[in-house]
């Protein structure tokens, strides 16, 4: 995450003029900030005690009814959204349509696929579109980065923080998405990683169906875990990040005045098998800077004159808006998990678990063995068969009606049509190709002539290698990245090149064989034995290893 563009608290030399969108609780703040930098221009409340509030307090600025009759105004050009969360991503998408520039309140929206929309919508239009993260704008959190990126924490082993509080209760959002984007978003960035597991746990009390207290886990690649604890009805306010290191801890108090960022080089050593803890004295962190809603809001302004993406920008509302929705899925289901966003399905022909990440459709007529993962992007058509322990990266795309073996690997990129039959363990390199018609027109219908395509067990088709249909891969035989495979391949052959020919034997392990003269070989790999017959070659006995 770039590092936030600094300034005064002074008015901007040049500043645009923007027009705030509700006046309530956290949306007079940004029109008192908004004025304050020399940019308020007008002001949308529907509620007309508040709009009369605003009106008093803001005599220099016109106050609208709605946000329609605003959208009518010709010389607004850039708004400032902070309604309830249900509304934030509609109101996004009519400002964007025409034109305009905006800066929203977190989260973007209440789903991803309504985020990516409105990213990609605010990127062909080249519109600025920010959203109100508002942690990364306070001085201590961006001193805590530079702390972090500059290792003076060591390596991050574990980070949580708590948002609590006694009110603020809402019931147009849970508490998971009114209070822990700004959390979620920090650790985010922090650790400049996205989490291969989300889990969440929750509880409703005041109204049935909206969490007010909820534990999310994140587990990360680099092994660093994390939890965001939040709640409304916690008897005291507490707002905490602590982020422990195998040098250093930080901790950020953002609920007491002064003195909000402290280190802690507290270590641990082992004596004898047995720890011994080493408590340091604390040295608490000098922190200048602005009001973060301001340093906010002069983000906001600076993007809309020099059009540089904020810091905030929408791309990294799509990352928080992930977890969220993921978070979101456990609370909704449950008994359910959430693994980086995915979801554990019981399929009714097997009734096994596996999981499928939320950007990926399986269709209902599909049976899918326990164990098996599939990652971004796939999709497994009608009455396809896929076994136990699979892995299927991201972009794959299986069927219809094709049969998939166990433990059957198939990488990013890899479309496997009708006609194709994989048996276990067979390994699909990246970006590699079958076709299932041998002579395709696209006038010309001809799936009535498909060519049955076999692909015996254990084989490997190597990275962009093509498969022409209609030939038969024999057991372990291994095809080299970018051969094209034009006629059937013995088992255990090596083949090679455009078009593919025998250039040698692998074992069962992969490993390249010599054959002797009496066309025998030994792997010195595993010490399987293997001796050649009309087919190619056979074990006829297993080593020990």
């Amino acid at each position: 995450m770039k590092d936030v563009r600094e300034g005064s608290g002074d008015r901007l030399s040049v500043s645009p003029r923007v027009a705030c969108v509700g006046a309530g609780h956290w949306g007079k703040n940004i029109i008192r900030n908004m004025d304050a930098l020399g940019a308020l221009g007008w002001i949308c409340e529907t509620d007309p005690t508040r709009r009369a509030e605003m009106a008093e307090d803001y005599p220099h600025v016109r106050t609208v009814a709605s946000f329609e009759e605003l959208l009518e105004l010709d010389d607004v050009s850039a708004y400032a959204i902070a309604t309830p969360a249900a509304s934030h991503g509609q109101l996004t998408k009519m400002a964007l349509e025409r034109d305009k520039d905006v800066f929203v309140e977190k989260p973007l929206c209440l789903s991803v696929k309504e985020g990516e929309a409105l990213v990609a919508m605010a990127e062909c239009r080249g519109r600025v579109l920010m959203v109100g993260h508002l942690l990364w704008y306070h001085p201590a959190i961006r001193k805590l980065k530079e702390l972090v990126d500059s290792g003076a924490l060591g390596r991050i082993q574990y980070i949580y923080s708590n948002r609590l509080n006694f009110g603020q209760v809402r019931r147009a959002e849970n508490i998971l998405w009114s209070f822990a984007p700004h959390d979620i978003s920090v650790i985010l960035g922090l650790l400049n990683e996205a989490p291969d597991r989300v889990t969440s746990t929750g509880g409703n009390f005041l109204h049935e169906g909206i969490a007010d207290v909820t534990v999310t886990h994140l587990h990360f690649p680099s092994g660093v875990k994390a939890h965001v604890f939040v709640s409304w009805l916690h008897p005291f306010k507490e707002q905490k990040l602590v982020v422990v290191g195998d040098a250093k801890m930080a901790v950020f108090d953002d609920a007491i005045a002064s003195d909000k960022l402290t280190l802690y080089a507290h270590s641990i050593r082992w004596q004898q098998n047995v720890p011994v803890l080493n408590k340091a004295s604390s040295d608490v962190v000098p922190v200048g800077g602005d009001e973060p809603l301001l340093e906010e809001c002069r983000e906001f302004l600076n993007s809309l004159v020099s059009r540089v993406p904020p810091l905030t920008d929408g791309r990294e509302a799509l990352r928080v808006l992930a977890v969220l929705e993921q978070s979101q899925r456990c609370l909704d289901g449950p008994g359910e998990q959430n693994d980086a966003g995915g979801r554990h399905t019981s399929t009714p022909q097997s009734q096994t678990s596996y999981f499928a990440h939320a950007s990926s459709y399986v269709d209902d007529s599909v049976s899918i063995g326990e164990g098996t993962k599939i990652w971004h992007f796939c999709h497994v058509l009608r009455n396809s068969t896929v076994g136990k322990n699979c892995r299927l990266g991201q972009n794959v795309v299986l069927g219809p009606d094709v049969n998939i073996g166990n433990n059957v690997k198939i990488q990013n990129n890899v479309s496997v049509y009708e006609g194709v039959t994989l048996e276990d363990d067979v390994f699909c390199g990246p970006s590699m190709v079958f076709t299932n018609v041998h002579n395709p027109r696209s006038e010309i219908p001809r799936m009535h002539d498909l060519r049955m395509t076999h692909v015996g067990r254990g084989a490997t088709l190597g990275a962009n290698c093509t498969i022409i249909c209609g030939v038969t891969i024999g057991e372990y035989a291994f095809v080299g990245a970018g051969a094209v495979v034009t006629r059937d391949v013995p088992p255990h052959a090596l083949v090679l090149g455009n078009p593919a020919r025998t250039a040698g034997w692998v074992c069962r392990c992969g490993h390249r064989l010599k054959l002797t003269d009496a066309e025998r070989a030994t792997c010195t790999e595993c010490g399987s034995q293997l001796e050649r017959d009309p087919s190619g070659l056979l074990v006829v006995a297993t080593g020990g290893g």
